[in-house]
Order: C-alpha cells, then structure tokens, then sequence
C-alpha cells in the first residue's frame, strides 16, 4: 500500500479525514467511529465540587440551608457524598456551565478566591471530561469565622459602647 492509502482496506480516505476532524472537534467526548462517550450531569458536578473544595480559603460549599441538609444527610448510614452540595451544572454534547455556591473563610480576598476557585474548576473538568467550560459562577453565601469550638462572638455589653456620635 501507498503512504497516502488508508491501512485499512475497508475504510476510504474520506472515512479517515471525517473521523480524524470529528477527534478533532470533540476531544474525548461525543461521537466517534468507534462509539459515543455522554457525560452526566453528576461526573461534572462532582468533579467541580472536588476541584472547589481544593481551593485554599473555602471553608464549605453551598449556602445555610444546603449546608443544613447536607449534614442531616450525612448523620444516615450509608448517604451518598456532599461533594456535589452547593454545585450546579448544565452539560451538554461539548461544552459545560458551572455555578457554585461557597462560604469563604474570613480574611481573604473574595474576589481573588473566586478567580482561584473558577480556573481550578475550569482545569479539573476540561481535562477530566473534554468538555469546554463556558463559565463558572461563583456565590459567596458567608464568611467562617474560626472561633474555636468552645468561643462564642463577644457581644459587647452596654457600657462597653462608644457613643458613635460626639
């Protein structure tokens, strides 16, 4: 066989042209010539919410009531993982959309954790899945303040007020 002819004998020079620009334009996920990769909603969550939660400054995610149920949830035997708690995702055949929710930890700059937390979700699931990532919406629903267990916000008492007008 020629350098230029197929290896195959059964596969025309036109079939390999399609398929190598389909690869091409697909990356790992959709049709292929040799089957159909569909990603879940949930793999994309999951590997969103992982990636969130790597993030140095997330305390958490998702917001008070979230939170609330996920740990309800995680008190019964045998329930499923919180790693998707506070994520949201749209998938479709080649490309993915991202909103999720956070609580940050006090003292960091907000704006720059969502910068972090947005390009970290956007490596992890374009590498693990082929998929484009067309955005990443991040909430910040609260700040943890680490108190310690035992600590509780010192209110101040009455006669510890300064006036706030002289």
């Amino acid at each position: 066989m020629s350098e230029n002819s197929p290896q195959d004998p059964f596969v025309s020079a036109t079939d390999t042209t399609v398929a190598a620009e389909a690869a091409e334009v697909l990356g790992s996920v959709g049709d292929t010539s040799r089957g159909v990769t569909r990603i879940d909603d949930v793999v994309v969550s999951k590997i969103a919410g992982l990636a969130a939660r790597e993030v140095s400054g997330v305390y958490a995610l998702g917001g008070g009531a979230a939170r609330m149920v996920g740990a309800i949830r995680e008190s019964f035997a045998g329930s499923a993982s919180t790693v998707q708690q506070g994520v949201s995702v749209e998938v479709g055949e080649r490309q993915a959309a991202v909103d999720v929710a956070i609580v940050a930890e006090y003292g960091v700059a907000i704006h720059e954790l969502a910068e972090a937390i947005r390009r970290n979700i956007i490596n992890a699931v374009e590498r693990m899945t082929g998929l484009e990532v067309t955005e990443v919406n991040v909430t910040v629903h609260d700040v943890h303040l680490d108190l310690g267990e035992d600590e509780e916000p010192h209110s101040p008492a009455p006669t510890e007020l300064a006036p706030r007008v002289q």
